[in-house]
């Protein structure tokens, strides 16, 4: 690839209680939002609200949106750093605020993950957003974005890969690289999506149905307490995490037991989990499916580990803020969008 030549480029009446609970969630389903699925032309913008990246190192993922049909729009964050960060906070909050008005664009993609997205989503006005919903694409730090969005807003986004993970050479991609990829895709322009898993021994059979929400286990906690904290009953939630010690996911996997976030799922999938080693006469002496299963035995819904989604190349893309159900087997598992 010459990436040169793309720099520039009604029923009977029933109880009291029952009818309170059925108007609670019709109205929770009522006031879901799903953007606009994406057409032929329509505008995808690249902004980095959390780390930086080159105009270069974006081109793979320029390249990629434009042969499926789609118009760029670069960020003015693209190519710019402050130390780890994509630009300063000013910069970032501009760049992202004037993506979240334009009219023009109907979807945004970050560049990376990395830090800095809590930095900034407090001075952002979701005002045009909210009445023009469009789709926030990323994983990873942009968990504070599809958090903030379902707690506050009901507007749906997609929790996928960034321009960083888009190969250089397609030739050369591994299969499960390309099928990610081009999952994000699917979902932009309205598939219905369904993913499948290995059976692990350690699932937990059963079927549950519910909005999906979720996203990186680290920053849901660093979320908690806050405007942008997740609710999570009668959903189904995902989790993922990387760089972590095993006795910081059980503290993790506790603070959501305590919070009674894991209460009322009704389904919960593990994603890859990348672990740090145990310093040395600190062993922890549990591996993350124990963790696990120790905070959820006492629950009926379904779980399920070494689902496709995390910090690795086989992370699909999932719609945050839609309806899934989840079905857990002993030969199979598989997550459909409802």
């Amino acid at each position: 690839m010459n990436r040169k030549d793309f720099l520039s480029s009604v029923v009977p009446l029933v109880s009291v209680a029952t009818a309170v609970a059925d108007t609670k969630k019709i109205n929770e389903e009522d006031s879901l939002k799903i953007p606009a699925y994406l057409k032929e032309g329509d505008i995808i913008g690249i902004t980095c609200p959390s780390g930086f990246i080159t105009q270069e190192e974006i081109q793979p993922a320029v390249l990629k949106l434009q042969e499926w049909g789609f118009r760029v729009k670069v960020g003015r964050t693209v190519g710019a750093r402050d130390f780890t960060f994509g630009g300063s906070d000013d910069l970032r909050t501009e760049d992202m605020q004037q993506m979240l008005d334009d009219r023009d664009i109907d979807a945004i993609l970050f560049g990376r993950g990395g830090y800095g997205a809590v930095r900034i989503i407090d001075r952002l006005d979701f005002t045009t957003f909210k009445k023009h919903p469009k789709w926030i694409i990323g994983f990873s730090d942009a968990t504070v974005f599809h958090s903030h969005l379902s707690k506050n807003f009901g507007i749906a986004s997609i929790h996928s890969k960034m321009c960083n993970s888009f190969p250089e050479e397609w030739s050369k991609a591994e299969p499960s690289q390309i099928e990610t990829i081009n999952s994000i895709r699917k979902c932009l322009v309205g598939d219905k999506m369904q993913y499948t898993a290995t059976v692990n021994e350690k699932n937990k059979i059963g079927k549950g149905e519910g909005i999906l929400t979720g996203g990186n286990l680290s920053i849901l906690q660093n979320l908690a307490g806050t405007k942008s904290d997740i609710t999570t009953k009668g959903k189904i939630l995902f989790v993922e995490d990387t760089g972590e010690y095993l006795y910081s996911i059980d503290r993790m996997f506790w603070n959501l037991k305590r919070t009674g976030k894991l209460d009322k799922l009704h389904g919960l999938i593990i994603g890859g989990f990348k672990t740090k080693p145990d310093d040395a006469g600190e062993e922890f002496g549990r591996t993350v499916y124990d963790i696990v299963t120790e905070v959820v035995k006492e629950f009926s819904y379904p779980v399920c580990f070494d689902f496709p989604v995390g910090h690795q190349k086989n992370n699909y893309a999932l719609k945050c803020g839609v309806r899934h159900e989840l079905a857990v087997s002993d030969n199979s598992i598989v997550l459909n969008e409802v």
